[in-house]
């Protein structure tokens, strides 16, 4: 079992930036790729960064490669999404999420998911 408690969402204006965290717990999770998805009103949850259980191999998609990095401390027991030059567009609630395949992360279609934190880009 792995629990997931979201923090540092919050209100920016458009070029801000923002670093939210995520607290794992359940040790599992640390064979398990962790991601960071986004909902946006009325959008399905799609994935936004994904990092591999090895901590070296992530995937962006191309609507923030270059604005986001996802990093991951097992030491820490913390997930981490530092969000750059932000737009509008990026608003929506992220949530942090865990599965043991690399493909339920890059779906969206994960095994794990916190409660998440919203994010609000006003232009």
């Amino acid at each position: 079992q792995v629990q997931m408690m979201e923090s540092g969402g919050g209100s920016v204006q458009a070029g801000g930036s923002l670093r939210l965290s995520c607290r794992l717990s359940g040790y599992a999770y640390r064979n398990y790729c962790l991601a960071w998805l986004r909902q946006a009103p009325g959008k399905e949850r799609q994935e936004v960064a994904v990092i591999h259980s090895n901590g070296i191999s992530t995937y962006y998609p191309s609507s923030v490669k270059g604005r986001f990095t996802i990093s991951r401390d097992n030491y820490k027991d913390t997930l981490y999404l530092q969000m750059n030059d932000l737009v509008p567009e990026d608003t929506g609630m992220y949530y942090c999420a865990a599965d043991p395949e690399w493909s339920g992360c890059v779906n969206a279609n994960v095994a794990y998911s916190g409660q998440g934190t919203q994010v609000t880009v006003s232009s």
